[in-house]
């Protein structure tokens, strides 16, 4: 029973529907602060494996496709057109300078040059004949003049038959590999038209192409490591001979020319990846790659998340190179999770990470 405070009289108190009311939403609201603070404490509880950055050589890298093909190629074509009647050698043959590679019809060549050096052998007997006779006063000096002039001509125009007759030969410019063979026994060669390409004086090149968006850091001499599928386990060295001053429109492309080490046992027409080296680090800062989404990290810093915007260098498909933004002392998430947020408590399992080899 309760009194009233004034006139002390007792009175019975109920207490009003809504004020009950009131007092149970105020409960409930309490009650799920409690459950709601303990939810984020068990959240804030979960573990994440950690690393440091590791230190390594970093290789940054312009990649491109391309060819492999002779440095210099040259065509041996007729002179004059005739029937090929001979092939003395072919593709992928060694051969050496002033070998004969292949033979044309020479049979008028032939009449020509041996009708060319009858005649000047006749004139040289006019002449040695003359010349007898003018020592003894019976030939005059003009006339002795006139042979000497016939032998001169004659013996000219057998010497060029005999130039035109070779030229039916096909003989080797330089020492080199035939290439390519593009004639057949039988075929009539116009003039000038290759029977074979051949490469002679200098080594293998590969020829690349390289995005207008990376051709600015690519220089002439830089290394190039290559790789061929035909040598799958084989890294070749290159270095970077000449870059095309006009690209190519339509494929937004640059063709960059690679000089070949002389022992790197390709061969011409093989497809070849280059790796154009532009930057070179023996001991850059590293991280599992990962560990980086849209060039930034997650750390524990104090037992609680911290974003790192960061900015990378050269990277691998295990591994990123930090130029910025991070220091080797760092405690860096390997695998954040999509769930992960500044301020949020975690928990710390330090791995131990090496720079994988690739």
């Amino acid at each position: 029973m309760l009194k009233c405070a004034i006139c002390c009289r007792p009175f019975d108190w109920k207490e009003p529907p809504v004020l009950r009311t009131l007092f149970k939403i105020t409960g409930l609201l309490i009650l799920a602060a409690t459950l709601w603070s303990g939810f984020t404490l068990y959240r804030g509880a979960t573990t994440v494996a950690v690393v440091h950055p590791a230190t390594g050589p970093a290789v940054q890298a312009v990649y491109a496709t391309g060819t492999v093909e002779p440095s210099v190629m040259v065509p041996v074509a007729p002179r004059t057109p005739a029937r090929l009647t001979a092939l003395l050698a072919d593709e992928g043959q060694e051969v050496t300078k002033g070998q004969v590679l292949a033979q044309l019809e020479d049979q008028e060549l032939q009449k020509s040059l041996d009708d060319a050096t009858a005649a000047a052998a006749l004139a040289r007997k006019d002449y040695e004949r003359k010349l007898a006779l003018t020592e003894r006063g019976a030939v005059s000096k003009e006339a002795l003049d006139q042979a000497q002039a016939t032998l001169a001509s004659a013996e000219a125009r057998a010497e060029q038959a005999h130039v035109n007759l070779d030229y039916l030969k096909l003989a080797a410019p330089e020492k080199g590999m035939i290439l390519r063979r593009d004639g057949e026994v039988g075929q009539l060669i116009p003039a000038s038209q290759p029977v074979f390409w051949m490469s002679c004086c200098a080594g293998l090149r590969v020829s690349a192409e390289v995005d207008e968006e990376d051709i600015a850091a690519v220089k002439p001499g830089q290394t190039v490591l290559i790789r061929a599928d035909a040598f799958p386990d084989q890294v070749f060295n290159g270095k970077v001979q000449s870059i095309t001053p006009k690209g190519d429109p339509v494929s937004r492309s640059y063709r960059v020319r690679i000089s070949l080490d002389a022992n790197a046992p390709l061969l011409s027409g093989m497809t070849a990846e280059a790796n154009i080296v532009i930057r070179e680090e023996k001991e850059a800062l590293l991280i599992p790659a990962s560990a980086v989404k849209n060039n930034s990290v997650w750390l524990v810093v104090d037992g609680a998340a911290e974003k790192r915007d960061i900015t990378p260098g050269a990277r691998t498909k295990n591994a990123v190179e930090v130029r910025s933004g991070l220091a080797a002392s760092d405690t860096v998430v390997r695998e954040p999770k999509p769930d992960i947020s500044p301020g949020r408590r975690i928990g710390a399992r330090l791995e131990t990470w090496k720079v994988p080899q690739n």
